[in-house]
């Protein structure tokens, strides 16, 4: 018997795969459609369908985070709501190339191959900043959110008219602004993410402000070009609500444990595992396009196991440390009380 024109399988695929995704966005403040859109290209879905069901969810996401986290860090409204123009002019611009892309047979193509090697890449700086943490912690140094990276300042020293006074301190060109917005909003619509895991980054070392503000103001500005791009998808009929609805159910739930989960497992505990995840995610769509390409369907059943497999793991490293952290708070509780005894 089938619900929402899905089947079981895909009903519980698509609730349990929301929930993992959720705890991801909970703990790493990432709304997951960089996983969504290339699992439901994996699994037949159109380019423009995945790519606008990935996009509606990562603003359902975006609302939730902002309920939740709407007074937590630093937010630089100005710098939002800037970034908000000329992410929704990007987006537009990729929105229009994919449907381009789509009536020459080759949409599908061209967003795997810039999934793999975006996957890959912010994998990697994930991973390497797994590594300076542990370098820093070897030196007794630490890695502050408040610095600013040497490239970000070393853009700034190019004061290119207009300048524009930042909230959290310092000054960035508008050129450097409306390039790096425009470039995260073509990327958002050509495939189908949020921009979360690239504009954060790109509001961190390219316009200069602290890791904190960063995270905040790319909240805020994602928040209404998610909706601009939900918007844009879903007037050319881009957007399955019975499948965003089900990974809406199972993201909430994740987002709220995730989100407690901050407040007891260290982050640089879990980060190496994030990274290695979007490695694998990168290597099962590249797997998938070589299945396309051999025409054989053993490939993409890996595919599917490692995109939403490394999702459930990393998932589940991060619920296992809560066990564990909540174990040895209650042990500890113990002995004191009875050491008092």
């Amino acid at each position: 018997m089938e619900l929402l024109g899905l089947s079981p399988a895909l009903l519980a695929l698509f609730v349990s795969f929301g929930f993992a995704v959720g705890v991801l966005f909970g703990f790493f403040g990432m709304g997951g459609s960089f996983l969504i859109t290339p699992t439901l290209l994996i699994l037949g879905y159109p380019a423009p369908v995945a790519i606008g069901s990935g996009l509606a969810f990562y603003f359902g996401t975006s609302v939730i985070a902002v309920l939740k986290h709407y007074d937590v860090g630093q937010v630089d409204y100005r710098l939002g709501a800037l970034l908000f123009v000329v992410l929704s002019i990007g987006i537009e611009l990729g929105s229009r190339l994919v449907f381009g892309l789509e009536a020459l047979g080759i949409a599908g193509l061209v967003t795997g191959v810039a999934y793999v090697v975006l996957l890959a890449g912010i994998g990697l700086l994930f991973l390497r900043r797994a590594y300076r943490l542990e370098d820093a912690e070897d030196d007794d140094d630490e890695v502050s959110d408040e610095e600013i990276p040497p490239v970000a300042r070393k853009i700034q020293s190019y004061e290119v008219p207009p300048m524009l006074s930042l909230t959290s301190g310092g000054r960035a060109s508008l050129w450097t602004i409306l390039g790096s917005g425009g470039g995260v909003g073509l990327i958002s619509g050509l495939i189908g993410v949020g921009g979360g895991f690239i504009r954060m980054p790109a509001i961190y070392y390219l316009i200069g402000t602290p890791l904190t503000a960063a995270v905040g103001t790319s909240l805020f500005a994602g928040l209404f070009s998610g909706a601009f791009g939900t918007f844009t998808y879903g007037m050319s009929g881009g957007v399955d609500l019975a499948v965003v609805s089900l990974l809406l159910v199972g993201s909430a739930l994740g987002a709220r444990i995730g989100s407690a989960a901050t407040a007891i497992v260290e982050e640089d505990d879990v980060i190496v595992y994030f990274g290695i995840m979007m490695v694998l995610a990168s290597a099962g769509i590249g797997l998938s396009e070589l299945a396309n390409w051999l025409g054989t369907g053993a490939l993409d059943v890996l595919s599917v196991v490692l995109l939403v497999g490394s999702s459930f793991a990393v998932a589940s490293i991060i619920l296992y440390q809560v066990l564990v952290s909540a174990e040895g708070a209650e042990t500890d509780t113990q002995s004191a009380t009875d050491s008092k005894g």
